[in-house]
């Protein structure tokens, strides 16, 4: 097969935003997904099969990025190891790029704004793998909140806060849109030796830390009536507000508890989001 420039597995929502930028950029690239759909190759990471000779599918490339996680000890060696025996003449310059969660860093921290070498949970499955990815030379983007195409943040609402008190435990929100997530991957991958890209772990948001509250104002009228009440998340952030002396929204970075600082990613590859606010 030819080598591309990019394989992707796992063709998910990310591919969705990633496919059109490598088909604009002129650089090739081939794609798996369970189902082998819409032209992808069907192929299905087994942790457990010691035998890689599945791997013989995929194609030669010189990025490899996984989008579906890895979990627990092990995954990521069998997965590399896998695709490197089976492809021994590029095995060598192969370059591992594995998208990963923010939400590795959800444990109690001792500041507000937490960055990409901040603490984080290393008992998460995910993470464990990740560090161990990372210990190959591989590179781990942790990526915020997705949204984009059918991911729409307003449509969350109606899920994470049906109550009073789910709206008033709701703070702080990190998002990433699904055209910085591309941009963001191929900048690693094209920048790999001057970003430092091997071994490195890094935090991707659109560089805003988002309140709960003032979204839920801001979405406050639902339909396009000409007489039409409010939301009932709306009231109840008014009436939280009036009860918790917050006199005016967004709430402080402070009040909102953990902020996250993805500027060193942005500032070591050279970019600035496309996408930023919502």
């Amino acid at each position: 097969m030819q080598e591309m420039d990019i394989l992707i597995l796992g063709a998910g929502w990310t591919s969705t935003f990633l496919i059109p930028l490598l088909k604009a950029r002129n650089l090739t690239y081939a794609a798996t997904s369970t189902t082998g759909r819409e032209g992808t190759i069907k192929f299905k990471f087994d942790p457990s099969e010691t035998d890689p000779t599945y791997f013989n599918t995929l194609p030669a490339a010189r990025n490899i990025l996984i989008t579906f996680p890895l979990n627990e000890k092990g995954q990521a060696h069998r997965l590399v190891w896998s695709y490197n025996f089976t492809h021994q003449r590029v095995s060598n310059n192969v370059r591992y790029l594995q998208l990963g969660s923010t939400g590795i860093w959800q444990i109690d921290q001792k500041t507000t704004w937490v960055d990409r070498h901040s603490p984080y949970n290393k008992e998460n499955a995910r993470a464990i793998a990740e560090d161990e990815l990372l210990s190959m030379n591989g590179c781990v983007l942790n990526l915020a909140g997705l949204w984009g195409g059918e991911r729409q943040p307003k449509n969350w609402v109606s899920r994470v806060a049906t109550t009073k008190d789910q709206v008033k435990s709701k703070k702080s929100l990190h998002l990433v849109h699904g055209e910085d997530v591309a941009r963001a991957i191929l900048a690693i991958f094209e920048k790999w030796e001057q970003g430092h890209a091997s071994g490195s772990r890094w935090m991707l948001t659109d560089g805003q830390v988002y309140c709960w509250w003032s979204l839920m104002a801001g979405w406050a009228k639902e339909g396009n009536h000409v007489d039409e009440e409010p939301s009932k998340q709306s009231r109840w952030v008014y009436e939280l507000m009036e009860e918790e002396g917050v006199k005016a929204l967004p709430r402080d970075s402070e009040t909102l508890g953990r902020c996250y600082d993805s500027r060193d990613f942005w500032k070591t590859f050279d970019l600035t989001p496309l996408r930023s606010r919502i």
